[in-house]
């Protein structure tokens, strides 16, 4: 590659959950985007008690997120963050304005960290950070998608609204938390204490 083709090329991950709340994170080089061929889930897994939100293959379907680019290129420190995914491929599956050739990974929980059975739940306050994210980004038809687009709905929801678990909980309006609550009452989830 030329000086300039290397200056043009950034490294990038698509995020589908907590990412796509800017409030979450300090990734300034951050786009709207969208995956095919993939859609989201709410998985069990060996390494923590509340559920994981990822991506599983799903060649019909496509979701709304966010490409973040990889600080300084170093997908080491990232990967270590996200040590419970594994990084997936997915340049050529991503729908993005950028003018620029750019790598993009999705973050996916392997088979071998998912858990077939046992008891777990979703924490609120984590979703109510990814629904306020795509509210912002893509409004109500983006929540919508979002929930419509997201498998595992049967998982129960812990309500921790009043003292949030989820370390990068947000603070939402009343509308924000109706939003959430309208979504979660269609799909007859079930909420626990």
């Amino acid at each position: 590659m030329t000086e300039q083709q290397l200056s043009d090329h950034h490294a990038y991950f698509f995020g589908y959950g907590s990412l796509v709340n800017r409030a979450t994170h300090h990734f300034s080089d951050a786009h709207r985007a969208q995956l095919r061929g993939w859609r989201r889930s709410w998985v069990p897994t060996t390494l923590r008690e509340v559920a994981f939100l990822t991506v599983t293959p799903d060649e019909y379907c496509e979701i709304d997120g966010l490409i973040a680019a990889v600080p300084a290129d170093d997908w080491a420190a990232l990967d270590e963050r996200e040590r419970a995914y594994d990084r997936v491929p997915a340049s050529h599956q991503v729908a993005h304005d950028l003018t620029h050739t750019a790598e993009i990974a999705v973050y996916s929980v392997p088979a071998r960290n998912a858990r077939a059975t046992g008891e777990t739940s979703i924490l609120l306050s984590y979703l109510d950070v990814v629904v306020q994210g795509y509210l912002t980004e893509f409004g109500e038809a983006g929540v919508a998608r979002f929930f419509a687009t997201t498998d595992g709905w049967d998982t129960p929801i812990l309500d921790d609204r009043a003292a949030p678990l989820y370390p990068r909980h947000q603070l939402l309006t009343p509308a924000e938390r109706a939003l959430t609550d309208h979504h979660l009452a269609t799909l007859n989830a079930r909420l626990i204490a």
